[in-house]
């Protein structure tokens, strides 16, 4: 990977449906060359997947929480995320270190589903408590530079 590769990828992450043309043009290249790297990006596994970037409010989803799992003391990690896969209020899923394993984003309409999606999670196999925080306001997510 060379500089003109992260350059490609910084602008990807920052405009997902640019065109070859355009990115071409911000890069210096041809955009069959352009075609070319992106292509070789995706297959090399750098490039993960394009996505659409919605507001949650717009879907009703006005709450949104961090909540930390901790986990029991005989866990099967792959039950667990498993669980947590299937709970469609499950954002986004990191496992971490420390008194907790997995750190969640979960969105939600409101503070009864907040409950609701607590109380599921408490229920998982392997989940001994939660410790949650909700988010007040969002300043930004999803930064690209």
């Amino acid at each position: 990977m060379d500089a003109v590769d992260r350059q490609l990828i910084d602008l990807l992450r920052a405009n997902g449906r640019a065109s070859y043309a355009e990115l071409a043009r911000q890069v210096g290249l041809s955009a069959p060359a352009v075609h070319e790297r992106v292509g070789k990006l995706e297959a090399a596994g750098v490039v993960t997947g394009y996505r659409a970037v919605v507001d949650p409010a717009a879907l009703g989803l006005d709450v949104t929480a961090l909540v930390g799992v901790i986990e029991s003391d005989s866990v099967d990690d792959t039950g667990v995320e498993a669980a947590l896969r299937e709970m469609p209020a499950v954002e986004d899923c990191w496992r971490v270190a420390g008194s907790e394993g997995y750190v969640l984003k979960v969105r939600v309409t409101d503070i009864p589903a907040l409950e609701a999606a607590i109380s599921a999670l408490n229920r998982i196999k392997g989940v001994a408590r939660t410790r949650t925080t909700v988010v007040l306001s969002t300043k930004w997510e999803g930064r690209t530079a």
